[in-house]
């Protein structure tokens, strides 16, 4: 097999120093258009391919971003099956690619270092998607790079944010459902952690029964994980236990949506027997039958602004915190029934 053509090569084949073959590469210092076009026809002729790692390494600008998001459970599969991750990483890598930069995707165990990766890659900077421990900010704000968050509510001011009002997103999803005359609601949802966004959620689900005079009761309180089979269990469970509950308001799309499969098994019809609410407006929710209804937040876009704001900080080292709070809406389709006026 041949060997790779090195800057050496090219050096002397263009009958220059390899400090001349660099600076044509980067475009820097004043060369004459002669020795650049003997530099580029060695480089033509010996099919010279340039080391990124290399060039990275000498200009501190490796146009790499690196993307930590949530495994299902340590050990297991990154989170790409539920659509929402999908696009909102998808979000990030076009935008990414419109400024020139390329991203790692990595997964992290709860206990997993991510400073060895940042540092043997030189990443320009970190997106975070999730909720982690309080010790990984900690050992994160060691790599001293521009580091966004998504969806978290980590107060260390370091971090730039991105999110979303997750509390009044709840409470416009569970609102609707008392507003149609329902008043024994179920609650499904991931697992609930402390200043999480599971359980930023669960607090506006309880605003909202608060504010309609409804007794909020734990035991409607059904926990999973954001997943479609979860979303299966917890149907199962809610029609075994038999709690005459007539709506379900759901902390994710893909968790609705497994649960409306899980009451077609038992034989218990959306939104005739019982009603349902998503949260996220994934694409698939409206082609459901029936549609899903759910609260709407733009997830492409948090993608968008967790680039452009860690951009704005790899030019800008100085730069203060920001925070950006993107609004949701309610998407209205036809999985929650009205039942005003049935008492």
């Amino acid at each position: 097999m041949a060997r790779r053509a090195t800057l050496k090569d090219v050096a002397e084949r263009a009958q220059v120093s390899t400090a001349t073959v660099s600076y044509v590469l980067n475009d820097k210092k004043s060369i004459s258009e002669q020795t650049k076009t003997r530099v580029y026809d060695a480089i033509r002729d010996l099919n010279y391919v340039p080391d990124l790692s290399a060039r990275s390494l000498s200009s501190r600008d490796s146009k790499l971003i690196g993307i930590v998001i949530p495994q299902t459970e340590p050990g297991s599969k990154l989170m790409l099956q539920n659509d929402f991750y999908s696009e909102i990483v998808g979000s990030i890598e076009y935008h990414a690619r419109q400024h020139g930069y390329h991203v790692i995707i990595s997964a992290t165990d709860v206990n997993e270092s991510y400073l060895t990766l940042a540092k043997e890659r030189n990443l320009d900077g970190i997106i975070v998607i999730g909720m982690y421990p309080d010790d990984f900010y900690r050992q994160m704000k060691k790599t001293q790079i521009p580091i966004v968050l998504i969806d978290s509510y980590c107060n260390d001011h370091y971090y730039h944010s991105i999110r979303i009002d997750d509390a009044y997103g709840s409470y416009l999803a569970t609102n609707h459902v008392i507003g149609y005359g329902h008043k024994k609601i179920a609650f499904f949802c991931g697992q609930i952690k402390e200043n999480g966004v599971i359980k930023k959620r669960l607090c506006g689900y309880q605003q909202a029964l608060e504010e309609a005079g409804i007794p909020y009761d734990p035991t409607l309180v059904y926990e999973g994980k954001v997943d479609y089979d979860s979303g299966i269990e917890l149907a199962r469970k809610l029609c075994n236990e038999n709690k005459d509950v007539t709506a379900v308001v759901a902390t994710a799309d893909i968790l609705a949506i497994g649960a409306m499969k899980g009451f077609y098994e038992q034989g218990v019809s959306v939104p005739n027997d019982i009603s349902i609410v998503g949260f996220d407006d994934l694409e698939i929710s409206k082609y459901l039958t029936p549609g899903l209804t759910t609260v709407r937040q733009e997830i492409s876009q948090k993608g968008e602004k967790a680039v452009e704001l860690l951009l704005d900080n790899i030019q800008d080292a100085d730069m203060t915190k920001r925070e950006v709070i993107i609004p949701v809406s309610l998407s209205r389709r036809e999985s929650v029934r009205d039942m005003r006026g049935e008492e």
